[in-house]
C-alpha cells in the first residue's frame, strides 16, 4: 500500500502535516476527512521513485533528493538493528523510526518502506524499490538476513561495514585536504602576481631604453599571455576535462587508463589497496550473511571503482563458477594484492572465510591509511617549496630591473 504525505487543517484552523497509507490519493483524502481534517494537498512520498513529482527532477540531477547520506544511512541502519534486537517486529521498528525522523524526506522514505512491508512485501524488496538510497549490496545483505532469520545481526554487521568504509574515506580525504588547499592557494597567488604585480614592472620601466633581465622578460611574456588569453586558456582546460570524461566513458579507454593508473609508483599501490580493502570487506560481509559465493563475488566486484580491477574480479568469478577455489582464482589476478588471496586460502582451509576476508580488509585499510599519510607528508613540503620557488622567481623578476636601474643611476 503506497504512502502519502499530506497537508491539512483541523476544525480549529490549525495546520497539520504527516504521512498516511492508502490505496490512492482519493482514498487518502477520504481518510483525512474521516478524521475531521480538511485536506489541502496529498502527494506520494518523495522516497517513491514511481510516484515522485516531476518537479523534483532537477533536485535528483543535483544530488539533493537523497534522504540519507553515508553517515545517516549508517546511523539509521544501527538504530533499526537495535530496535529489532530488542524484540520489536520489523513493522513496529519502522514505525518508531518514522516517528523519530527529524527530516521530512527521511520520514517519507521510511513511511514508504513501512507501507510496502505492511502490504506483504519483503524488506529487501521494499529497499530495492529505492535504488538511489539503498545500493544493490545493501539490499542483497538485507535479503540474506531475512532468509536466514537473523536480520538484526546482519543489520549490525552492515552498520559496522558502512562505518568502517566511511572512516577510511574520511581519513583519505583528510590526508589529501591540506595538499589540495595549498595547491589552490598557490595557484591563486601566482595568478594574482602574474596578472597584477608583474605588469606594474612593465609600466615602470616602459620609458627606459635599457634591456630588461632575461627572467623579467620571460615573466612579462607570461604575464601578457595570462592577461590576454587567460579566459581562452581556462576554456581550453574545461574543454580538455570534458573531453577526458567523455573518453573515459568508453570502456576500452577507461580500462587502459585504469590499468595505467595502477602502474603509477605510489598512487597505484594506494588505489590497489583501497579497492582491495573495499572488495574484501564487502565479500566478507556478504559471505557472513549467507549470500552464495558467486552472487557475493558479483556484488563485491561492483564496489571496485577501478574498472581494470573490476574486470579482474569478474574473471575470477568465471573461474570460481568453473570450479576453481576462490583463493586460486584471486591469486591468478596479479593486480589484486597477494594478501587477499592468502587470507582467502586460509579461510577456505579453516572454514572461516568471512573472518579471514575481514582480517584482510582491516590490514589493507590500515596500510592504505599509512601510505596516504606518508604521501601527504611528502607532498606538503614539496608543494611549499615549489610555491616558494615560483614566488622567488617572480620577486627576482621585479627586483632585478630595480637593482640595475639603481646601479645605472650611481
Amino acid at each position: 500500500m503506497p504512502a502519502y504525505s499530506f497537508e491539512a487543517i483541523d476544525a480549529r484552523g490549525q495546520p497539520r502535516k504527516g504521512v498516511l497509507e492508502a490505496d490512492t490519493a482519493r482514498a487518502a483524502r477520504g481518510l483525512l476527512r474521516a478524521q475531521a481534517l480538511i485536506p489541502l494537498s496529498v502527494t506520494p512520498v518523495a522516497g517513491d521513485a514511481k510516484h515522485a513529482p516531476s518537479g523534483s527532477g532537477w533536485r535528483r540531477w543535483m544530488g539533493g533528493s537523497r534522504a540519507f547520506n553515508s553517515t545517516m544511512l549508517a546511523v539509521w541502519t544501527r538504530q533499526l538493528a537495535g530496535l529489532m534486537a530488542a524484540g520489536l517486529p520489523l513493522e513496529r521498528a519502522l514505525t518508531a523510526l518514522t516517528d523519530e525522523a527529524e527530516d521530512e524526506a527521511q520520514r517519507n522514505l521510511v513511511a514508504s518502506l513501512r507501507a510496502e512491508v505492511n502490504a506483504g512485501s519483503s524488506f529487501a524488496r521494499a529497499l530495492s524499490s529505492h535504488p538511489r538510497e539503498f545500493s544493490t549490496i545493501y539490499t542483497a545483505v538485507v535479503g540474506a538476513g531475512e532468509q536466514s532469520g537473523n536480520l538484526s545481526l546482519v543489520l549490525e554487521r552492515l552498520a559496522d561495514d558502512l562505518e568502517q568504509r566511511q572512516a577510511l574515506q574520511q581519513k583519505l580525504v583528510g590526508a589529501a585536504l591540506y595538499p589540495a588547499i595549498v595547491t589552490v592557494v598557490a595557484i591563486a597567488i601566482v595568478i594574482f602576481l602574474m596578472s597584477y604585480v608583474v605588469p606594474q614592472v612593465a609600466n615602470v620601466f616602459a620609458g627606459t631604453k635599457r634591456a630588461l633581465p632575461t627572467i623579467t622578460a620571460v615573466m612579462l611574456s607570461l604575464s601578457a599571455m595570462i592577461r590576454e588569453h587567460g579566459w581562452l586558456m581556462l576554456g581550453g582546460i574545461i574543454i580538455a576535462v570534458i573531453g577526458a570524461r567523455v573518453a573515459l566513458a568508453q570502456e576500452s579507454i577507461a580500462l587502459k587508463f585504469d590499468a595505467f593508473w595502477l602502474r603509477l609508483p605510489m598512487v597505484g599501490r594506494l588505489a590497489r589497496g583501497y579497492n582491495a580493502a573495499r572488495f574484501s570487506s564487502t565479500l566478507a560481509m556478504l559471505a557472513a550473511a549467507g549470500v552464495p559465493i558467486l552472487r557475493a563475488l558479483q556484488a563485491a566486484s561492483e564496489t571496485l571503482s577501478n574498472r581494470q580491477l573490476r574486470a579482474d574480479a569478474m574473471d575470477a568469478l568465471v573461474l570460481v563458477r568453473e570450479g576453481a577455489p576462490l583463493a586460486s582464482a584471486l591469486a591468478q589476478k596479479k593486480r589484486f594484492p597477494g594478501l587477499v588471496a592468502m587470507f582467502a586460502r586460509l579461510g577456505e582451509q579453516t572454514g572461516q572465510l568471512p573472518e579471514m576476508l575481514q582480517r584482510a580488509a582491516n590490514q589493507l585499510g590500515a596500510e592504505v591509511q599509512r601510505r596516504a599519510m606518508h604521501l601527504a607528508t611528502i607532498l606538503e613540503p614539496l608543494l611549499i617549496v615549489a610555491m616558494g620557488v615560483v614566488v622567488m622567481m617572480i620577486v627576482l623578476a621585479v627586483l632585478l630591473p630595480i637593482i640595475q636601474l639603481n646601479q645605472f643611476v650611481k
